[in-house]
């Protein structure tokens, strides 16, 4: 077989491992991964992919279907750099190499800290190695988890509701609702598709939200997101918080890094913070906000119940740069999406 017939059966074997991968959870901490394993040539012989933590990876999954010996002199193309560590199943790098597969051609590099390296480890023990066959199309697969790993920690969208003038509630207190029912329900979209949902303590005190992804009807959508709760305050134990299907996590909120370490670790790759002027200030000010969902209403309240408070940010020189999306308009209120800029 030519070079260049071997790079088509690979490219067609890497498209079919993408599609293997989407049949994987798209939450959780593992990410998807697909698998195909092919002969010296260049045929099919074997099929994988990752069904959830504690199941087998898709390298695995894919060996398994073969017959001792099959795989020797084989190629095993996957979405991801096979993994170098020891987790809840072996390294995948290892099960490869014991299994005698000559060539390995992957997508994505690994950017776990502890997991990466699994190239490495085969070109070490002999294995023909490629990484970055269709890339993009392969980060694309693996959605929030890439991003998520790279970073350490989940995306984080901050999430607030003003009138035109910057104001999150009238002087009294009062605040629903600023803004119309297409935006609420443009708020419910976002929280199921995000995979937990945060408020602070005070907030959840004194508003005693359910922290739950609604139809305007009320009921419950398929997909709902954990609850998460800031600060050290007690919840009390008839809050609302407890009446949706997931019971909220607690974390510290002093530290903000260090807590959306811990949340990565339980599995929470992407975080809709969603818990008022004092905790979307803490995660402006701390610079941990990939995305920011802001719903202006054409309304002037004026006082001094501003929607974000000060963010430590004395001069202009130092001011968060983001980007915007076009502009949305919900009814009478307008939707601006900004992420992440240039300092």
């Amino acid at each position: 077989m030519s070079v260049v017939e071997r790079s088509q059966h690979e490219e067609r074997a890497l498209r079919r491992a993408i599609q293997l991968a989407g049949r994987g959870p798209s939450r959780g901490i593992n990410p998807r991964v697909g698998c195909v394993i092919l002969d010296a040539d260049g045929d099919v012989i074997a099929e994988g992919w990752h069904r959830g933590a504690g199941t087998a990876h898709a390298e695995v999954d894919a060996l398994s279907k073969l017959s001792e010996g099959a795989a020797r002199g084989a190629t095993a193309v996957v979405t991801l750099e096979p993994c170098n560590h020891e987790g809840r199943t072996g390294p995948c790098a290892q099960a490869l190499i014991a299994a005698g597969v000559s060539r390995v051609v992957f997508a994505v590099p690994d950017p776990g800290q502890h997991s990466s390296g699994g190239a490495e480890t085969l070109r070490e023990a002999g294995v023909d190695v490629e990484g970055g066959l269709l890339l993009s199309d392969a980060e694309t697969a693996l959605g929030d988890w890439l991003p998520a790993a790279r970073l350490g920690r989940p995306l984080v969208t901050v999430k607030w509701a003003q009138t035109l003038d910057g104001r999150a509630a009238a002087a009294d207190g009062s605040s629903q609702w600023i803004t119309g029912p297409a935006a609420r329900a443009d708020v419910h979209t976002r929280r199921a598709a995000a995979d937990a949902i945060a408020v602070g303590s005070g907030t959840l005190l004194a508003d005693d939200p359910s922290l739950t992804a609604r139809t305007p009807d009320g009921e419950l959508l398929e997909s709902q997101p954990v609850p998460v709760v800031f600060g050290s305050r007690a919840i009390p134990a008839d809050a609302a918080v407890h009446r949706g299907p997931h019971e909220p996590l607690r974390v510290d909120g002093h530290d903000l890094g260090a807590a959306l370490r811990e949340l990565h670790s339980r599995g929470i790759r992407s975080l809709f913070v969603e818990g008022g002027p004092t905790l979307a200030s803490a995660f402006l000010a701390a610079d941990l906000a990939d995305e920011l969902v802001v719903y202006i209403a054409p309304t002037l309240l004026g006082g001094p119940r501003v929607a974000i408070g000060d963010l430590g940010i004395g001069t202009l020189a130092d001011a968060h740069r983001l980007t915007f999306d076009s502009p949305e308009t919900l009814g009478d209120d307008i939707l601006i999406v900004a992420r992440r800029g240039t300092r």
